[in-house]
């Protein structure tokens, strides 16, 4: 089976942090996987959706975490409205895949969309917000006085930032 895209990554979507443009790559790639498995069939996209949105939520965690980190470190004005957003969108999340797995009525292509409306409207929105203040926190000189040191921890694989 040919794979497929609904969402392609576009340099626009760049938010100016590396590390946040890369896990943004990453969620749109993970959007795409779950598009093709509900592509492959009734069965296959049961199968695939179920394997797939776990992957994908742990991930959405993960990413979240990483960008709160930063804008903490970096004392975002914007913070607990950013921060609401997630909350909002994990909880959403987590009630479509409930209802999934509870055998409610749910269309697995229909919830792709929304992942990937979403995630869009949130990068170009919100998390260019952040670039944004990054950028200007750097034209101001100020960005000298925060540094960002990010390792991963070997032993529980996840990712520190300082």
């Amino acid at each position: 089976m040919v794979k497929k895209q609904i969402v392609s990554w576009q340099k626009s979507y760049s938010v100016g942090i590396r590390l946040i443009d890369e896990q943004h790559m990453h969620l749109i790639n993970l959007t795409n996987k779950l598009f093709n498995s509900c592509m492959s069939g009734r069965e296959g996209a049961r199968i695939g959706f179920m394997e797939t949105i776990h992957e994908a939520v742990n991930y959405v965690g993960y990413h979240f975490s990483t960008e709160e980190k930063v804008m903490l470190r970096i004392n975002y004005p914007d913070y607990i409205r950013h921060k609401q957003e997630h909350a909002d969108f994990v909880r959403k999340v987590f009630i479509k895949v409930e209802d999934f797995r509870c055998g409610k009525i749910f269309a697995p292509i229909s919830f792709v969309y929304f992942l990937r409306d979403w995630i869009l409207h949130h990068i170009a929105v919100c998390d260019k917000r952040m670039g944004d203040y990054l950028l200007l926190l750097w034209r101001k000189g100020d960005l000298h006085k925060i540094t960002l040191k990010v390792k991963n921890d070997k032993i529980t694989n996840q990712m520190k930032i300082q």
